[in-house]
């Protein structure tokens, strides 16, 4: 194997890789919640939050497209020593909800029917113990994703297109699915993009999935990784440095791009905040310079931004979706 895979020191700095490897070479570990259950799904089309009932307006691709979303680590608290998420945790989930679904997954809301399942995630330290307990923690959660995902094939998909998103933890699940389940396989031809911020992925990760450096591509991944003005000395060298990342404001590999190209940064009070930043590609990451208020003041604190990834482009990523189906389906008229 190449790239993830050359070394056991590459397994423990890269999750991605350490955890696929884990995946070939151990057995699964029980049994994956059962999706027929509405309980584990806290968006699908029968389901949907109030907060977005109003939200969608815009309802071009919702008949013809759907979007299976994944949810960063909400399990953190040091304090708390579960390796993995309960089944029913309701505390949790409305955390999620109030947060993830509603802030990050809400940048999808108008590209297709949008899928949620709810996953027993690892907690963060599975992240810093991928040689041992982590490893599995993590193989855990990718069970119910999984899961979740190939009962939203036979259940709901019906040939439609879909878009696969994600952010932390919910792209690391979503590239170890990528893997196993669509690349190299005819499904491939069902995905119009896989948005997977907040991992370091390398460019031969995949065998036939390509990294989109083009804002109108299909059929591949994008990816990158948030920083403040410049790369910091923890995060950035371990997770980030040299690999994949598009700049989220032109959806291509332009070095550097002006303020004015930023669609909207979704606060935390609702409100979307246009033209906050330029961004910069700094091998591995998008740095944002010159950023406004609230932005400049969180970069005060922390130079990496990964809680943000999706919030500071959420117009841009919803656009670019956009952009993305037309083309997908344009070139469906064309064959």
């Amino acid at each position: 194997m190449t790239g993830y895979f050359n070394s056991a020191k590459t397994f423990k700095s890269s999750p991605i890789g350490f955890v696929l490897w884990s995946i070939l070479s151990f057995p699964l570990l029980g049994q994956p919640l059962d999706y027929s259950k509405d309980e584990f799904w806290l968006v699908s089309a029968e389901k949907v939050p109030e907060f977005f009932k109003q939200d969608a307006l815009d309802s071009t691709w919702i008949s013809k497209v759907d979007v299976f979303y994944v949810y960063p680590t909400f399990l953190s608290e040091k304090r708390d020593l579960r390796w993995n998420a309960p089944m029913q945790d309701e505390k949790l989930q409305k955390k999620i909800l109030n947060k993830a679904v509603k802030f990050q997954a809400s940048a999808w809301l108008e590209c297709g029917r949008l899928f949620v399942p709810y996953y027993r995630q690892a907690h963060l330290r599975a992240y810093d113990s991928l040689h041992g307990r982590g490893r599995e923690a993590l193989l855990f959660a990718y069970q119910d994703v999984a899961a979740a995902f190939e009962y939203y094939l036979d259940h709901y998909n019906q040939g439609r297109p879909f878009i696969l998103a994600g952010h932390s933890q919910g792209s690391t699940q979503l590239t170890l699915l990528l893997k196993n389940i669509i690349d190299g396989k005819s499904l491939s031809n069902q995905l119009i993009a896989a948005y997977l911020p907040g991992v370091g992925i390398e460019s031969n990760e995949f065998k036939q999935l390509e990294f989109m450096t083009l804002p109108s591509q299909f059929g591949g991944f994008v990816t990158w990784n948030t920083m403040y003005d410049k790369p910091d000395d923890v995060q950035y060298p371990l997770w980030y440095k040299d690999r994949l990342c598009i700049n989220p404001l032109s959806w291509d590999l332009s070095p550097f791009v002006n303020r004015t190209q930023h669609q909207g940064f979704l606060y935390s009070n609702g409100k979307l905040r246009k033209q906050c930043f330029d961004a910069e590609l700094c091998q591995g990451a998008v740095c944002l310079k010159k950023a406004k208020w609230p932005i400049s003041w969180v970069g005060q604190i922390y130079t990496s931004l990964h809680p943000g990834d999706v919030n500071l482009f959420w117009k841009d990523i919803g656009m670019n979706a956009k952009t993305r189906i037309s083309a997908f389906f344009l070139n469906e008229s064309q064959h």
